[in-house]
């Protein structure tokens, strides 16, 4: 009987496995060749060059760049999404009626294009857009949103919050829904109300949700394409030139695949390291607080 369920489960489980076999394993073993090669993407003649790549990428400015980049917009854009997706989720739990409604309508630009919404802001932002105008007729200012190195990730980060905001704030929501009422009213007894309530019963009760929207959003850092590319094109001075970015222009532009492939690898390193360092430290801060 066990022999046969066993089968069964394999038999249900068989078109998982061949889809992660074809689109995941079988790349994954050919990036890890290619990282070793000098192949340019459309010769079918290469040679195996060994460690170069690797050499070649930690010696690379770029890659440094992409590097340092990735963790100055996490600096920027994780406390300012996990704030603002956790100030709207409390609004959205206190809300007598239509809690759907809006939650759906601020959950609205997540489905946006990343193209699309790039597209607007940089019209927004541009220098003969009203905001721009109204800045120099009223206060003087002329601003270069997109030209300053400090201002540029600002922005991409900021538009990159506003986006996922919204979906995050569910996952806060889904989490606040489930906090029992009795753990409320116990906290109450013994005087913690107001924002001592939200301090020391409402954040610590939703550690699920902390660790699972910061993980997903330092993940989100080590993907950033569409945004950079549309709004500043990695500029200006690398200051928001992304790991994918960097692969994209060595791979697809220099047709330098190889050399593309082990940045790439690099990239993956780096980002389970990051996101190992950022689960540590979740899991202590919940531990202190009985989450085990």
């Amino acid at each position: 009987m066990n022999k046969h369920a066993a089968k069964v489960g394999w038999l249900l489980a068989s078109p998982y496995l061949i889809y992660s076999a074809i689109f995941f394993l079988i790349p994954l073993f050919w990036a890890l060749y290619l990282a070793f090669t000098n192949w340019n993407l459309i010769s079918p003649e290469y040679e195996t060059v060994g460690m170069q790549n690797f050499l070649d990428a930690f010696s690379s400015p770029s890659v440094r760049a992409a590097f340092w980049v990735t963790y100055k917009f996490m600096l920027m854009f994780v406390p300012i999404v996990i704030a603002g997706s956790l100030f709207l989720a409390l609004i959205l739990h206190h809300l007598p009626r239509w809690k759907g409604l809006f939650a759906v309508g601020y959950f609205l630009p997540y489905l946006a294009s990343g193209v699309a919404s790039s597209i607007v802001v940089k019209g927004v932002i541009s220098y003969n857009s009203p905001l721009n105008q109204f800045l120099r007729d009223a206060l003087g200012w002329d601003i270069d949103w997109l030209g300053s190195p400090i201002l540029a990730p600002l922005v991409i980060a900021l538009m990159m919050a506003w986006k996922f905001v919204g979906y995050y704030a569910l996952l806060f929501l889904s989490g606040l829904e489930s906090i029992p009422k009795e753990v409320y009213e116990a906290a109450e007894i013994d005087g913690a109300i107001g924002w001592k309530r939200v301090w020391h019963v409402t954040i610590p009760m939703l550690y699920p949700s902390f660790y699972t929207v910061t993980i997903l959003a330092v993940g989100l850092m080590f993907g950033i394409f569409t945004e950079p590319y549309v709004l500043t094109g990695g500029g200006p001075e690398y200051a928001t030139h992304t790991w994918q970015l960097e692969i994209y222009n060595q791979a697809f532009e220099k047709l330098n695949a190889g050399y593309g492939t082990a940045v790439a690898i690099i990239n993956s390193i780096v980002t389970f390291a990051s996101i190992f360092v950022f689960r540590k430290v979740l899991e202590k801060w919940g531990g202190k607080h009985g989450w085990e």
